[in-house]
């Protein structure tokens, strides 16, 4: 900047670190951002931005020519540089070929401070658009904390199995920060996913909340938990196989088979979480589950390990009737 301004250089760049904080958040700032502190038209900025730009396509070259590993830290340097200061939640999407060579890297969705809800169909949709057999799910946490929450590990499980039905691999979901990057695990591989709770029974590897003495009630709870996935998949294949999920969808009863085939598996599901097996907008799914939750079918209950996020648990009376129903079906 002494460069272009000798007399104020040292005045801007306190003005920039009193605005912005830190060095990565100056060079993650928007033009509309950087002209609010320095002014329109000004030549520092054009500088920042060109010198920002600069250093991502050299490390955005280094990344094209190559195989896309997950694993490699050049590709989490990138991510990190180019997306980690951002103040706010966003999501970015690398599009794969069938031989993991980039496709396409685009951003898809942006989030407040603290939260991110992700649209599947829009992801799913820009997938098809590119001919792609992989996707990288990327997106960034503002805390600086880049440990997976339950809800990341949730949600990438559930675009996961979506992508199974449209022959789309999840290749892996990387969360950065300013300083940091982590890769999602899979929840089989998540220590301590099951919550140390009495009042849940172990059988066959699932938990299950209910507890019922009945001799025969662990055979039960197997046969409707077997069911209900059964009627997942075939709802699946049927949205691949006709589409059109406005005329063939059924989103309160998704949402509450989805529910009561993670409770049985002792899994907590988050508000956002939920919201995707509905297969309608998050807007729409939203206002849905208000209305479950009014209707007292579902209720919600705090995360006690996230003051921001809810759970979402089925009322006893009603995961009465559904294990009942899925055990007759």
């Amino acid at each position: 900047m002494a460069s272009i301004d000798p007399e104020h250089a040292e005045r801007i760049a306190g003005t920039l670190f009193d605005e912005f904080n830190t060095l990565g958040r100056i060079w993650s700032q928007s033009p509309e951002a950087l002209a609010r502190v320095l002014g329109k038209n000004s030549h520092i900025t054009q500088l920042l931005l060109a010198a920002r730009g600069a250093l991502l396509e050299a490390m955005r070259c280094d990344i094209n020519r190559t195989v896309i590993d997950t694993a490699d830290p050049a590709l989490g340097q990138y991510l990190v540089a180019s997306m980690g200061s951002h103040a706010e939640e966003m999501l970015r999407v690398l599009f794969l070929d069938g031989t993991s060579w980039l496709i396409a890297d685009e951003l898809m969705q942006w989030g407040t401070v603290g939260q991110l809800t992700l649209h599947p169909r829009t992801i799913f949709r820009r997938a098809m658009e590119h001919n792609a057999a992989g996707i990288i799910l990327v997106h960034n946490h503002p805390s600086g904390d880049p440990t997976p929450s339950e809800s990341d590990i949730d949600i990438t499980e559930r675009l996961r199995l979506l992508g199974l039905s449209l022959d789309v691999t999840i290749v892996d979901h990387i969360i950065v920060t300013a300083n940091d990057w982590r890769r999602v695990p899979s929840p089989e591989n998540r220590e301590g996913r099951m919550h140390d709770d009495p009042s849940r029974r172990s059988v066959d590897g699932y938990r299950f909340r209910d507890g019922s003495q009945s001799p025969d009630f662990t055979e039960i709870e197997r046969v409707a938990l077997c069911n209900a996935k059964r009627t997942m998949q075939r709802h699946h294949l049927r949205l691949q196989m006709v589409g059109a999920p406005s005329l063939f969808g059924d989103p309160a009863w998704q949402m509450l088979t989805d529910l009561f085939i993670h409770e049985c598996e002792g899994k907590h599901v988050a508000t956002g979480s939920l919201c995707i097996a509905a297969g309608v907008p998050s807007t729409t799914a939203l206002r849905l589950l208000h209305r479950l939750c009014d209707a007292g079918i579902v209720r919600r209950r705090p995360d006690p390990n996230d003051g921001r996020r809810q759970f979402i648990e089925l009322s006893s009376d009603i995961r009465r009737k559904l294990l009942a129903y899925f055990a007759a079906l």
